[in-house]
């Protein structure tokens, strides 16, 4: 760090204290030379001001100049009065109302070299600081310790957060403040950034940016670990997105997992356009997780996680990951991104849990939304019953059932299929169905009358209306 002490112990500027002896121990951050009488728009925080004094020509104008360095803040001001007789005496006096140290330059000393001494001490500030940050991290400093140690080496507090805004670590437990902002590195689907509490000089932006790039380093090395001990889980999250093995097969690709048999446990699969992000997304959306949480890729475009939610899962729990994720969306270069939310279940349903995992996707694309987030307990029972039956099984009852009315409805181009359709999903009310289709009720049961006789089955009956609408369920 260089301090405005610093400056005054380089024996070839010879610089002579005036004034601000106990402001000493201010960082000098970069130098500006100026000899404008208002300065005050170009000034930064922890700048060295160096000035000839062209701009004083009698006493009462040092005070704008001195208030406007101490207002952005300034380090200290280094003044040459060789064409006055030497420093002013007012500025003196400003400097000392102002706390702005006041450093005087021989007359003989040209600017040129105090810059390039400055400069050069900001440099090797500058480098030494990023071999210390370098140090930390080969000693294996995990990101909470590094941010603490940049912190220390940029004066400033700062923060990694993720796209989602999501506080990831920090050098202190307060809320984060994005004064310079800089990508950390790697290649995700979900960014991270650091974010720093100060506007940086030319000096300290390299170190930062050298803090940013070992965070990224340090975010590999915890995705490595992280995917070390996901893979235990591998078969079990393959066994639940196949549907295949036994059931004694399950259970030993459960126990590799740790988990206790009566564990509640969500099962959750992410859908994307065949990108690869899946399995990031859902870490992502279960960031902070009390529980343990098994994440992995299953097929081409889809991932899955198993999550011991314990005796809680947040109500909003879909809610919340749908406003998380449509955050993201401006960054994720890729379609539509589907999530479905099974269980709870201990291991003995979790077949079922994966199930309902799947219904809950297919009813997140009927939305047609870019993000959508549904939860198992979003369907009807109904619809994960038909969903839950192999594809032949429903197709020939879909046929079954509604055989005779489809082909009525091609041939004689009616549309009876959707006065039934209504019709049950108004509960059997004549009236509400006949409101609902914008035709006379006994219209409406003319209509159902015929859909009966071609249907073979009596719409007024409930054991029937069950059979004919899980069948109108099932997709042609």
């Amino acid at each position: 760090m260089t301090l405005v002490r610093t400056l005054l112990g380089i024996p070839e500027l010879r610089l002579r204290l005036l004034g601000g002896e106990d402001l000493l121990d201010r960082e000098v951050s970069r130098i500006y030379v100026t000899e404008l009488p208002d300065p005050s728009r170009y000034l930064s925080a922890g700048e060295l001001v160096l000035s000839g004094l062209l701009w004083w020509r009698e006493p009462g104008d040092a005070e704008p100049f001195v208030a406007a360095l101490a207002q952005a803040g300034c380090a200290a001001l280094a003044a040459s009065g060789a064409d006055s007789g030497g420093v002013p005496a007012d500025l003196v006096a400003a400097c000392t109302r102002h706390r702005i140290p006041l450093l005087e330059v021989p007359p003989d000393l040209s600017f040129a070299v105090i810059t390039e001494r400055v400069v050069l001490a900001l440099a090797t500030e500058s480098e030494g600081a990023r071999k210390r940050l370098l140090s930390a991290a080969a000693e294996g400093a995990a990101l909470p310790d590094l941010l603490a140690h940049g912190a220390r080496e940029l004066g400033a507090d700062c923060w990694v957060l993720s796209a989602t805004g999501r506080v990831v670590a920090g050098s202190t437990g307060g809320p984060p403040r994005r004064r310079t902002v800089l990508p950390v590195g790697g290649r995700h689907a979900v960014p991270w950034v650091l974010a720093v509490d100060a506007d940086l000089s030319p000096a300290a932006a390299e170190v930062a940016e050298e803090l940013a790039g070992l965070a990224g380093l340090a975010r590999s090395r915890e995705d490595e670990v992280r995917s070390a001990g996901m893979r235990v889980a591998a078969p079990l999250l393959h066994l639940l997105g196949t549907s295949g093995g036994g059931n004694a097969e399950l259970a030993t690709a459960f126990a590799a997992t740790g988990l206790a048999p009566d564990t509640q446990l969500r099962v959750l699969l992410a859908r994307t356009s065949g990108a690869p992000l899946g399995a990031e997304l859902l870490c992502e959306l279960l960031a902070g997780h009390p529980g343990a949480v098994f994440v992995g890729e299953v097929g081409t475009g889809e991932a899955y996680a198993l999550v011991d939610t314990g005796a809680h899962w947040p109500d909003d729990w879909a809610a919340t990951a749908t406003r998380t994720l449509r955050e993201l969306d401006p960054v994720l270069a890729a379609g539509p991104v589907l999530v479905g939310v099974g269980g709870p279940a201990t291991v003995s349903g979790l077949r079922g849990a994966a199930e309902e995992a799947r219904q809950a996707v297919v009813a997140a694309a009927r939305r047609q939304e870019r993000v959508a987030v549904v939860s198992g307990e979003e369907i009807g029972v109904h619809r994960l019953l038909v969903g839950g039956a192999p594809d032949a099984l429903r197709q020939a009852l879909r046929e079954r059932v509604l055989g005779r009315l489809l082909e009525y409805d091609d041939g004689q181009h009616t549309d009876l299929v959707r006065t039934v359709r209504v019709f049950l999903e108004c509960s059997g009310s004549p009236a509400r169905a006949a409101r609902a289709l914008h035709v006379h009720v006994n219209t409406l049961r003319y209509r159902i009358t015929r859909a009966s006789e071609l249907l073979g089955v009596d719409l007024t009956d409930f054991r029937g209306q069950v059979d004919v609408y899980l069948a109108l369920l099932i997709e042609g």
